[in-house]
């Protein structure tokens, strides 16, 4: 992290040669937190108090808070504002515990200057983000969406934000994605309308008023980023989130901070907390963009965290420190839940848990488990598993949903599943009872090559016209992830079983030691 602040402190001085009508403005970001308001380890989970003390874990809303006072002191003499595009919510016992309260809070105390709407934001309904709108001293933005409907947020949420930053007048202009209504819960009074349309609007009214720097803060992830680089015109950069995508120049396979497209800059910070984005951005005095640069700063334990901060996360932890730490499990080796993984092939915290599903409804005649790979938010470790650990993973509260489906329902499921792997979709099925092979190379819709059920301890062709016993999470089978083919298909649903992470930990326990590993129940082909 040392050496990254002093490139960023290199190349701010370069600014000292300058003609003194350049305008230099440094933005300070962070994206998809998922309630990691606590230090994560290497697993992008809640980090161990021995483990932190040992130097091994990053982030945490108290190394944000110390970094980004640092950075304001140090730039004293610039321009320097503090973002946040979306996903606070959901993802730790933080998040079940305080439903937001506790990232009011403490953003408030960071200093935040403005929030982009995530979709994991709408997770508990308009009512609760309108609660958190309330509790924050900063606007939060999402320009895409029409509220006019919505009698918990009409008028809380804004289109665009202005700041006056040393003298000059900054726009932010802002989107979120247009398929939140699949992945979370808006409610049908939230509607969402074209990113690039409403972007290309808010830039022309922000242009109307006689401001020139004007900045997208988006959660649409980095592919459509890139595409509103390209085609809003006037953006001078791209502040995104919720592809969870590495920027770096350090890392090898990362994307480069700042990726161009054109001549606009594109970035975003990873997820978690575990980088805090640096983006340096230098006009002339026309207010013409000339250059940009920086870099993502690696909160790792090179950074002492705010003592005040930490300390107040210490006593908001207080109450879920019995249930986060009761061990229910050992397992003897690490359980991969990584994104990058389970959103695009078989995974072993996928077949955890698709396993564990099946495992509890087999005795009621169901044969198949379907998990979304995007409701697994974390790895485990080796070792010891804690109830903190399941819930780190499976966040959401949701329940087991049975209910029968035609084998060519089962089959049309699938392909949703497969439809969207190459923008990193939470849709992607890890499965138990079932096996299958798939084409990546075939076109959405056609990319199934075969599918088996495993009926008596044999493996059969899926039979479209058979009636087949499934389990799922109460949010895929209700239409989540794009799956409603379960809705409207689906027959005899009970949507109110035990709780996901119960039964995970439960199966755990029954299996323990257990011992991840892949069986070849999901084949790619090219």
């Amino acid at each position: 992290m040392k050496r990254l602040l002093l490139l960023t402190v290199a190349a701010l001085g370069l600014t000292s040669g300058m003609a003194r009508a350049d305008y230099v403005l440094n933005i300070l970001h962070t994206n998809d937190m998922h309630s990691r308001i606590e230090p994560i380890n290497k697993y992008d989970a809640t980090c161990s108090a021995e483990d932190d003390a040992a130097g091994k874990c990053f982030g945490g809303v108290a190394r944000i808070a110390a970094e980004v006072k640092a950075l304001r002191q140090s730039l004293a003499v610039q321009n320097v504002l503090l973002v946040d595009a979306g996903d606070q919510f959901q993802g730790s016992l933080f998040y079940t515990t305080y439903k937001g309260k506790a990232a009011a809070e403490l953003m408030n105390a960071i200093g935040y200057q403005a929030m982009e709407l995530g979709n994991h934001e709408f997770d508990d309904g308009p009512a609760n983000l309108a609660s958190f709108i309330a509790s924050v001293n900063f606007p939060v933005i999402s320009g895409n969406l029409d509220l006019s409907r919505s009698e918990e947020l009409r008028g809380k949420v804004g289109r665009t934000a202005v700041f006056d930053i040393g003298g000059q007048k900054v726009g932010i202009v802002s989107a979120l994605a247009v398929d939140t209504p699949e992945t979370s819960s808006p409610g049908p009074n939230v509607i969402f309308q074209s990113d690039i349309d409403s972007l290309k609007a808010e830039v022309a009214d922000l242009q109307a008023q006689g401001i020139t720097k004007i900045v997208a803060l988006t959660h649409v992830g980095f592919p459509e980023d890139k595409r509103i680089a390209a085609e809003v015109p006037g953006i001078d950069a791209v502040i995104g989130g919720h592809s969870h995508t590495l920027f770096s120049n350090d890392v090898k396979g990362a994307e480069p901070y700042p990726t161009m497209v054109g001549t606009v800059p594109v970035v975003s910070a990873y997820a978690y907390s575990k980088y805090l984005g640096h983006l340096v951005l230098t006009y002339d005095d026309a207010g013409n963009l000339k250059s940009a640069g920086g870099a993502p700063i690696l909160l790792d334990a090179s950074v002492s965290p705010d003592p005040q901060i930490a300390a107040r996360v210490s006593e908001l932890a207080a109450p879920i420190q019995k249930v986060r730490e009761k061990v229910v499990a050992q397992s003897s080796a690490a359980i991969d839940g990584a994104r990058e993984t389970c959103r695009a092939q078989e995974c072993t915290m996928g077949n955890l848990v698709a396993d564990a599903m099946l495992d509890r409804v087999r005795a009621q005649g169901i044969e198949i488990a379907l998990e979304n790979g995007g409701g697994l938010r974390a790895s485990i470790g080796q070792g010891p598993v804690t109830m903190g650990d399941v819930l780190t993973v499976l966040p959401f509260q949701n329940t087991l949903s049975t209910f029968e489906a035609k084998g060519s329902t089962v089959a049309k499921a699938l392909e949703n599943g497969l439809s969207q792997v190459g923008e990193g979709a939470g849709r992607f099925p890890q499965v138990a009872g079932l096996r299958f092979v798939w084409d990546a190379a075939k076109p959405a819709g056609e990319r199934l090559v075969s599918v088996e059920v495993n009926e008596a301890g044999k493996w059969l062709p899926l039979d479209p016209d058979r009636t087949y016993g499934v389990v799922t999470n109460n949010y895929v089978r209700t239409g989540g992830d794009g799956y409603k083919v379960f809705d409207a298909e689906g027959m005899n649903a009970y949507d109110f079983g035990p709780d996901l992470a119960d039964v995970t930990a439960d199966y755990l326990a029954k299996t323990a030691p257990y011992t991840p590993a892949l069986d070849g129940r999901i084949k790619r082909l090219n």
